[in-house]
């Protein structure tokens, strides 16, 4: 079977740029910010970047293996079956006595548990879907490594959220002042940020600053969006009130 190595899907190939910026820009914040900037200068931040980065290469080269592995393309007869028989019952053929049946649209014999994709209008063995994320099918052929991808995915998540949390919670004595300071700007904006802005903000434990932002119920309430946030403003006799 000649495999296409790229289908001309535009949401497909749109899905699979996508992924691999979002990959490379996942692993830029976490060696620059995380790693470098939070955790300091430390052996520990030297295996932690060997290890999420070996992380990040096995999900690469499980999600190249996904797109580019032919999923189970049935192939074409060398010539156009006769389908008069099947159409006038009066015979069936060899084939479907053993479970295979007829695609239509291909005007092939297919084996049990084949499917016509519509994206890629071709059948496919064992296809469980068209994934836009590796512009393929997921079939006979490729779902194990688009199984491995989307392991190596979570994986690469919960690496990067333990991070997060070790950089949040830990102290780093080997960081430059600026980055201790930085650890303990929990309650910064984005514009705030960008500008420099520092006014207007008093330092507190990190939990204050959270239930600033989630609300002052209990912390496992944090997980459920039906807390309440901190009431809108209001103007009342010239004068706002929170």
């Amino acid at each position: 079977v000649k495999f296409k190595m790229l289908k001309h899907d535009p949401c497909g190939l749109i899905c699979l740029c996508f992924t691999y910026l979002a990959v490379a820009y996942a692993d830029y914040a976490v060696v620059r910010w995380i790693l470098i900037e939070m955790i300091g200068n430390s052996i520990w931040t030297s295996i932690h970047a060997v290890s999420f980065n070996s992380l990040i290469f096995l999900l690469l080269f499980a999600h190249w293996r996904a797109v580019f592995t032919d999923p189970g393309t049935v192939p074409f007869p060398a010539r156009k079956l006769d389908f008069s028989d099947l159409h006038s019952g009066n015979r069936a053929s060899s084939e479907q006595k053993e479970g295979w049946t007829v695609c239509l649209k291909c005007e092939i014999y297919r084996p049990p548990r084949a499917h016509h994709c519509r994206t890629c209008n071709r059948c496919i063995r064992k296809m469980d879907h068209h994934c836009p994320w590796i512009n393929n099918c997921v079939g006979e052929r490729n779902q194990k490594y688009f199984l491995q991808f989307l392991i190596y995915v979570g994986a690469v998540a919960f690496y990067a959220a333990g991070l997060v949390v070790y950089a949040w919670f830990g102290e780093c004595r080997d960081c430059f002042i600026e980055s201790i300071s930085f650890q303990h700007r929990v309650d910064t904006t984005a514009v705030e940020q960008v500008k420099g802005d520092n006014s207007g903000r008093t330092r507190r434990p990190k939990m204050s600053h959270l239930a600033d932002v989630c609300g002052k119920g209990h912390p496992i309430l944090w997980l459920f969006p039906c807390v309440s946030v901190p009431e809108p403003l209001s103007y009342n006799n010239g004068t706002y009130e929170v």
